[in-house]
């Protein structure tokens, strides 16, 4: 999983690769993360209040379902506890304003190299989606913000939505993120941005 870092992705298993390197890095980060923050303090409830993770552009996106696969999992946390702490804990900063550059990740591929992960960003996006419609009312503007769409998974709609504070890597490409990139985030919760 390790002999070659990002592997060419113009061929299937090459896609695998690079997904299941970015699964391992995450899930071995949050894992180790949680494991030091329960040696200093003994509890998980005060995560969200003593660490934070940065997703630098969509290769780690994978931290928000993976974080909320460890509360929901093996901490037994409520999805809406977890979803509150995950929340508080990730930003992300965006690295492009090409949105063909953004990383995709085909829904099929996906779901058969990562199902436990898949089965929560559908639940994200889900949840995602009902709560875009039902601040705005808006059916155009809750897809366009979907993280699941037409069987592609968006990792930096991904980040958008689960993260606490949005930016790129200038003040003018912050502007241009909440002008165009992500313009339909930026009018559903500009506090992000």
């Amino acid at each position: 999983i390790s002999k070659v870092l990002y592997p060419s992705d113009n061929h299937l298993e090459g896609k695998l690769l690079r997904l299941s390197q970015q699964y391992f890095m995450v899930s071995a980060s949050c894992q180790s993360i949680i494991r030091d923050h329960m040696a200093v303090y003994g509890k998980i409830d005060n995560l969200a209040d003593k660490i934070a993770i940065h997703i630098n552009d969509t290769h780690p996106a994978l931290c928000i379902p993976e974080l909320m696969r460890i509360l929901i999992d093996d901490y037994f946390y409520s999805w809406d506890r977890a979803w509150s702490m995950v929340t508080r804990i990730c930003s992300y900063t965006n690295h492009t304003v090409m949105p063909e550059a953004l990383e995709c990740w085909n829904e099929e591929l996906f779901r058969q190299r990562l199902p436990r992960i898949y089965q929560i960003v559908q639940e994200i996006n889900r949840r995602y989606h009902a709560d875009v419609l039902a601040k705005t009312g808006n059916w155009d503007l809750a897809n366009r913000t979907s993280i699941i769409d037409n069987k592609v998974i968006r990792m930096a709609n991904l980040s958008v939505a689960g993260s606490y504070s949005v930016n790129g890597v200038s003040r003018l490409h912050s502007d241009i993120l909440k002008e165009s990139v992500f313009h339909d985030f930026y009018t559903v919760s500009p506090e992000k941005f």
